[in-house]
């Protein structure tokens, strides 16, 4: 697999790519955020790509104290590969030679098995709680 930034002309196969991997909710639209990404100097979107076909993604950025990671995918026929792996190490590498000093990320609490992958990579869960508000009218109820 290679693993490059993202280009124009990636976004129907990375917005594909999201959906087969069950990642795109009602409240986020993927081309506003691939969008919203690309024009931050502070974010970049890395894609996997083999044989021409795009099939796996990170989006990584920081605020100017920690770094995040969105929309970590996998085509589903192509997992078992290490590739997760890969693509997770690139966006590392990024956010590391930016200086962040380190990395966070969000997962569903019903998603056990997307904690698992990341808990193998090294990563901790924090004692923290997450709280959120609109800033503006979401598309449908986030909670159902």
């Amino acid at each position: 697999m290679e693993i490059r930034p993202i280009r124009d002309g990636d976004e129907a196969a990375i917005t594909d790519l999201w959906r087969r991997c069950e990642l795109v909710r009602p409240w986020n639209d993927p081309a506003s955020d691939i969008a919203f990404a690309r024009a931050a100097p502070q974010s970049e979107i890395f894609i996997g790509e083999r044989q021409g076909k795009i099939i796996a993604s990170v989006m990584c950025g920081h605020d100017g104290h920690r770094g995040w990671v969105y929309y970590v995918a996998v085509s589903p026929d192509e997992r078992g590969d290490q590739l997760g792996r890969a693509i997770m190490e690139k966006a590392e590498e990024w956010l590391h030679d930016l200086g962040v000093p380190k990395l966070e990320l969000l997962i569903r609490n019903t998603n056990v098995q997307v904690a698992q992958f990341y808990e193998s990579l090294g990563y901790k869960t924090e004692p923290v709680v997450v709280m959120s508000r609109w800033l503006k009218t979401p598309p449908a109820d986030p909670n159902g």
